[in-house]
């Protein structure tokens, strides 16, 4: 019996941004097109160039808006922006508050390279769709939609940051997937392909803890959800999860829950 029932769950401690969708704009531009926002917009924006080029000012600045580029702006600033070379192809989005921006922790009033502008395209082209054919609960469907772009771009910038180490994706999603089966740290190590020295640096950088306390914590908490949720022994249930035996089990559970198995059990019973 393998036990693998462990609640994932998003805390009450876990920050959640205000946001709403207001608008999006498909724009086909040529040599003619010049906009100018001298009190800025009203709110946040976001500019996905997805083919050509655009020129756009904030304030003394300028940027050139490539294919493939993105740029957040702040409201109230003032703007201006036009083509380049007869042909810029973009979307223009407007949300607010500007809260999700630094919450997804994403770039503001600088252009950013996206190597993911299909997978853009094709939200953008689903949010405008869906506003067009307004089914039961579009709304809420285009604020998914919105949401789903702007995290996607952070998504893109996080899959790059050195403290990420994405190449411990693949380590921790096995860790859970097979929690009872045997899992020797060295073997981990070969499979992630860097150093034990490096291995255990960036595991803990990312997690917070050394493999073997990750694997153990891990253990400990798909324990207590089985002695919540199935009538094994706490015999069986040691075994299943590969500690050593069921008293080293009991004394591990004891030092992380406060109380040890049985009695946890006994006092779900008593409830």
């Amino acid at each position: 019996m393998v036990y693998m029932d462990i609640p994932y769950e998003l805390d009450d401690g876990v920050a959640l941004p205000t946001f709403r969708f207001k608008s999006i704009w498909k724009v086909h531009a040529n040599d003619t097109y010049q906009v100018s926002k001298p009190h800025g917009f009203k709110y946040t924006g976001i500019f996905v160039t997805f083919e050509g080029e655009g020129s756009l000012k904030l304030l003394d600045q300028t940027f050139g808006l490539e294919t493939g580029t993105y740029i957040i702006v702040p409201p109230s600033i003032p703007s201006a922006y036009s083509c380049v070379d007869g042909d810029w192809k973009f979307y223009f989005i407007l949300f607010d508050p500007m809260e999700i921006v630094s919450h997804l922790d994403l770039s503001v009033g600088q252009p950013v390279t996206t190597a993911k502008m299909p997978d853009a395209v094709r939200l953008c082209e689903r949010l405008i769709d869906n506003l067009i054919i307004s089914p039961k609960g579009f709304g809420l469907t285009a604020q998914l939609s919105a949401q789903e772009l702007l995290l996607h771009f952070a998504k893109e910038k996080f899959a790059y940051a050195q403290s990420r180490h994405p190449e411990l994706d693949d380590i921790l999603f096995q860790m859970h997937r097979q929690i009872g089966h045997p899992m020797p740290i060295d073997d981990l190590v070969r499979q992630s392909g860097l150093s034990r020295t490096v291995f255990f640096a960036r595991f803990r950088s990312r997690t917070g803890m050394t493999p073997s306390r990750y694997i153990q914590q891990l253990k400990l908490a798909t324990a207590k959800v089985a002695l919540e949720t199935t009538n094994a022994s706490v015999k069986e249930i040691a075994g299943a999860l590969q500690f050593y035996d069921e008293f080293h089990f009991s004394k591990l559970f004891k030092t992380r829950y406060g109380m040890a198995p049985s009695t946890y059990r006994q006092c779900l019973t008593d409830k």
